[in-house]
């Protein structure tokens, strides 16, 4: 029964996120916005939304029975999620690409945007690693960490709305790829009904999550597994799901803005939103596993900055992130 109420989560997550998903694209093409901010903003936001949910209800009371269980699933899926973007994520998005461009074709996503997002997550994701270090006693340090992470993302939101109206005026506007999915009830579309989906796909990311973390608890006691451990692996294997399926039928299509601006701007999000959240609700204190994962998680991060300021950015550079992942994995489970 655990493992069925973690595959039905599973499932009304994925549903949710498409539905957020789909209505934000909706939402960039009627505000007529850049690709790069329904990329980097609103599908990256819409799809981070699943492992969003999952730390918040665990830390808030999603695993009620034993409060040290939830905050070891809300710091795993907190560090778990820009961890697996940054190394499987980019990847399977390399996979894919290299079926139509070969491993040596070429990416070319917006420059500015994709050095942007990469330049914020390294910054954030940094400050949030070190605050692991400061006592938890010292309050008031800490605090001051989780806020100047909050900032720092509103700053970024600024900035790439800044830059949208050029992007638009060089060809990069945003465009639905799909009918809006109330369409199919002979729903109109316009904005009430973009504003209806968006909600109704929030609840459901919402109810899944909830279920999701109730499963990580009851499985982590029947296998004897650390909670922090588990989380850390199947929660963002599971709601990172959207971005992976977003960005590899985007890459496919060759619409490399928003396939990248989809996992780098999440990456942002996760990279500063979340760990503020945990910097100021959990114990946030270093571990072997927890400081594995941050490290990788850079190092992928760095790889991928350096790799594409030298440069054409090509499939085979991302074998590098893949291989982070792998050795993520085999320490894990040892």
């Amino acid at each position: 029964m655990d493992f069925l109420t973690l595959f039905i989560s599973l499932i009304v997550i994925l549903l949710g996120a498409e539905a957020f998903t789909n209505a934000l694209e909706h939402l960039g093409e009627r505000l007529k916005i850049s690709e790069g901010v329904t990329g980097s903003l609103f599908a990256a936001v819409g799809t981070a939304l699943p492992e969003a949910m999952v730390p918040i209800i665990a830390v808030l009371g999603g695993a009620a029975s034993d409060p040290r269980v939830g905050e070891e699933v809300g710091v795993g899926a907190i560090l778990g999620a820009p961890m697996m973007l940054s190394t499987l994520s980019l990847f399977l998005m390399a996979y894919f690409a290299a079926r139509k461009r070969g491993w040596n074709g070429s990416f070319k996503p917006e420059p500015t945007g994709f050095q942007r997002d990469l330049t914020w997550f390294l910054a954030a994701f940094s400050l949030g690693t070190a605050a692991m270090f400061i006592p938890f006693e010292q309050k008031l340090i800490r605090g001051s960490i989780g806020i100047s992470l909050i900032l720092m993302y509103f700053f970024y939101i600024m900035l790439t709305l800044r830059a949208s109206a050029s992007l638009v005026e060089e060809g990069h506007g945003t465009e639905a790829g799909k009918p809006l999915f109330l369409n199919k009830v002979r729903l109109p579309e316009n904005m009430p009904v973009i504003i209806l989906q968006l909600l109704l796909g929030f609840g459901l990311i919402i109810g899944g999550a909830h279920g999701f973390v109730s499963g990580i608890e009851h499985i982590s006691v029947l296998f004897g597994l650390s909670a922090l451990a588990l989380s850390l692996l199947i929660i963002p294997v599971a709601t990172e799901l959207p971005e992976k399926v977003n960005s590899i039928l985007w890459i496919r299509r060759g619409k490399d803005t928003l396939a990248f601006g989809n996992i780098t701007g999440a990456m942002v999000f996760q990279g500063s939103i979340l760990p503020a959240m945990g910097i100021m609700l959990t114990p946030w204190q270093p571990s072997p596993d927890v400081l594995l994962g941050a490290g990788l998680t850079l190092l992928a991060s760095i790889w991928l900055f350096i790799m594409h300021r030298r440069g054409t950015l090509r499939p085979y550079h991302l074998v590098f992130n893949g291989l982070c992942y792998v050795a993520y994995f085999s320490v894990l489970v040892q």
